[in-house]
């Protein structure tokens, strides 16, 4: 029972994605004025880049303490969904072969069945067996699910 509920949580997830990752890209907006890529996370840089002192593009305990109430419901909110935003796209790694990546790669997108299918050369059949594949296999995985926390919420 408790696998069932968690792959209907992580396709709800995979449905919700786009929002996730628009708001995501808001609150950092609000929060910091700018939104940070997350495909530049640990990337090495060089030159005179890698010289230079870097500020934490986190908030620091002084800045944490003196945010008023939305700020801080906000930055709660922005760091919640980061984690399943990574989560979500780190998922894709954790799949067995490349057919498999390539359709989960589509649903995220929000492709339909027709147009995955379209897309991939084989039937809708064939893709809806493929995403309940994909779902079982995620819920296997206790990487995935630890980075999502659903043990907490289940």
């Amino acid at each position: 029972m408790k696998e069932a509920a968690s792959i209907e949580q992580i396709e709800l997830l995979l449905r919700d994605y786009h929002w996730m990752k628009k708001e995501v890209d808001r609150l950092e907006n609000i929060l910091y004025g700018r939104s940070s890529p997350m495909r530049s996370w640990g990337v090495a840089q060089y030159g005179i880049e890698a010289a230079m002192p870097k500020g934490s593009s986190g908030k620091s305990q002084a800045e944490l303490m003196n945010m008023d109430i939305r700020e801080e419901r906000l930055y709660k909110r922005l760091e919640k969904l980061k984690e399943r935003v990574y989560a979500i796209e780190y998922a894709a790694e954790l799949l067995g072969n490349e057919r498999d990546r390539v359709i989960y790669d589509c649903i995220i997108d929000g492709m339909s069945f027709r147009e995955i299918s379209y897309h991939i050369g084989i039937s809708r059949n064939q893709v809806k067996k493929a995403k309940e594949t994909i779902l079982n296999q995620l819920s296997q995985k206790s990487q995935f699910v630890h980075l999502l926390n659903l043990e907490k919420s289940a």
